[in-house]
């Protein structure tokens, strides 16, 4: 798993290399992280699951064994995530 937040202060992460391993070349720079990528990995998963189940919430809620209104607030959070690394 890409490490997304510092170990030691724990600010945002940023790209600064990238690199070919079958030509060897490399990309220098200062990139932000894509905005999946600075979610956690519970999140992340949670996000794969309602893309695998349609973005139904009700099999949703299946599949985890929790209530509806449960599924329902943990997509607003990760909603609600999403839009503050939009800003």
């Amino acid at each position: 798993m890409l490490p997304c937040k510092c170990p030691s202060c724990q600010n945002q992460l940023k790209v600064k290399s990238l690199v070919c391993e079958n030509c060897e070349t490399q990309v220098h720079g200062l990139y932000e992280l894509p905005i999946l990528a600075q979610l956690s990995v519970d999140e992340q998963n949670f996000i794969l699951k309602f893309v695998k189940n349609s973005g139904s919430l009700k099999d949703m809620a299946k599949e985890l064994g929790l209530s509806y209104p449960t599924v329902r607030n943990l997509l607003d959070d990760v909603i609600k995530k999403i839009k503050n690394y939009e800003k």
